[in-house]
């Protein structure tokens, strides 16, 4: 009895520690996200005090919407990040403006760009470092 209660307790805080690191792990990519929207948009301290919140909001349910539709209908994933931009926009328009509002999203498919860009190098560097495997 003792011992499944160790495994038990054992799979709760492993699961509890992953879940803690994925946080982490999105909250560095949120934060370097914003950053890279603000500066790419030029905003002000104000603006950037109004804009932060909403986009923290946003991110959030932004990385929900593409864990919980992983794997599934590509199509159904597009119309749900679709909906979720719209419910947004009047958020970030009266943050940013009507103008710079539309700007964040495509602000952020260009930092999700770079991001793939950097991965895959770093990919390549890596298979480039590998010694050559001898073949008999």
């Amino acid at each position: 009895m003792k011992k499944l209660v160790y495994i038990l307790t054992f799979f709760i805080l492993a699961g509890t520690a992953a879940q803690a690191q994925d946080d982490g792990a999105d909250d560095r990519i949120r934060d370097k996200m914003r950053e890279y929207i603000q500066q790419r948009i030029g905003l002000s301290r104000n603006e950037s005090e109004k804009f932060t919140p909403v986009f923290v909001r946003y991110f959030k349910e932004w990385r929900t919407t593409l864990r919980d539709f992983r794997g599934g209908d590509k199509l159904v994933l597009q119309q749900k990040i679709i909906e979720l931009k719209l419910r947004y926009r009047p958020e970030f328009k009266d943050a940013l403006g009507d103008k710079r509002s539309n700007e964040v999203y495509r602000q952020q498919d260009n930092f999700i760009r770079d991001l793939e860009n950097i991965r895959r190098d770093r990919i390549k560097e890596r298979l480039n470092d590998r010694p050559p495997v001898k073949r008999q």
